[in-house]
């Protein structure tokens, strides 16, 4: 298997950039992934996946980043390098959801710090991310937290720690 063809969508602007040349702010947002078959649902095996569809997300929403086309025999075979292009793919990813991933394609994922969500297979895309605007907006658990401060610079204020 092999990475087909990677579309990523550059430039332009809106509430998640800052301004002229539509860069992206550091820290606060992280990308999710999903696998798909149809770019609508999250309707594919890990393994299996025709296609990976990869959003930035943040408090404010979300935008299309980039989409990765996947070819070659994609089914179950015991061949563990196929997954190589996929793992690529989700390098700077925080979330992939899926609708099933193999025990050892799941360990390579954790072992990236990419955490896998499975999901039914009629959960839609924008659904799954407008409910996880939902939860970064309320009281996210810790894992995630972590994840949308990736790249934020830590500071500290040690004038105000108290004695």
């Amino acid at each position: 298997m092999r990475m087909h063809r990677r579309l990523k969508v550059i430039g332009g602007t809106d509430a998640r950039t800052d301004g002229a040349q539509g860069r992206r702010r550091k820290g606060g947002s992280m990308k999710v992934a999903f696998c798909t078959q149809d770019m609508l649902h999250v309707d594919a095996h890990f393994g299996w996946a025709k296609n990976i569809v990869i959003y930035e997300v943040d408090k404010a929403g979300y935008t299309m980043a980039e989409t990765c086309q996947f070819g070659g025999s994609m089914f179950e075979d015991g061949n563990e390098d196929k997954l190589v292009p996929k793992l690529d793919a989700l390098a700077d990813c925080a979330i992939v959801y899926l609708s099933a991933i193999g025990a050892s394609a799941a360990a390579r994922v954790v072992a990236k710090k990419i955490h896998p969500v499975k999901v039914e297979a009629t959960e839609t895309i924008t659904d799954l991310l407008d409910k996880l605007v939902v939860t970064i907006n309320g009281n996210p658990p810790p894992w995630l937290r972590k994840a949308l401060s990736k790249g934020e610079e830590q500071t500290f204020d040690f004038e105000d720690e108290e004695a």
